[in-house]
């Protein structure tokens, strides 16, 4: 199984938890993932998330004068996204403890 598919259900919240540390545009996230343990991670995954999670209302936008270039957008958390990143939490918390479980039990 490709380490991709695994992601799939947990990039939400890892791209949560991120931008909850501080306020972010997408580059930046980008690079963040990729020297913290997702060297594969593209922007053709980030931007669209990051599309989908400001749709659902789970962060915002502003834009923000860069010294490099054009204004760059900026993604923080909304009081929703908090809360999706509470949950998300307790509930990957929960999963890893089962998945443990069943991969430390001993094989008959």
């Amino acid at each position: 199984m490709k380490e991709t598919q695994l992601l799939k259900g947990v990039l939400d919240g890892c791209v949560l938890k991120v931008i909850g540390k501080k306020e972010i545009y997408g580059y930046e996230l980008v690079q963040y993932l990729k020297e913290n343990g997702f060297p594969t991670i593209v922007g053709g995954t980030v931007y669209p998330l990051l599309q989908k999670l400001e749709k659902q209302g789970l962060i915002k936008s502003r834009l923000k004068p860069s010294k490099e270039g054009p204004d760059r957008k900026y993604f923080s958390l909304t009081n929703e996204g908090r809360q999706y990143l509470v949950d998300f939490t307790v509930q990957w918390y929960g999963l890893v403890e089962k998945v443990d479980d069943i991969l430390h039990e001993e094989c008959e």
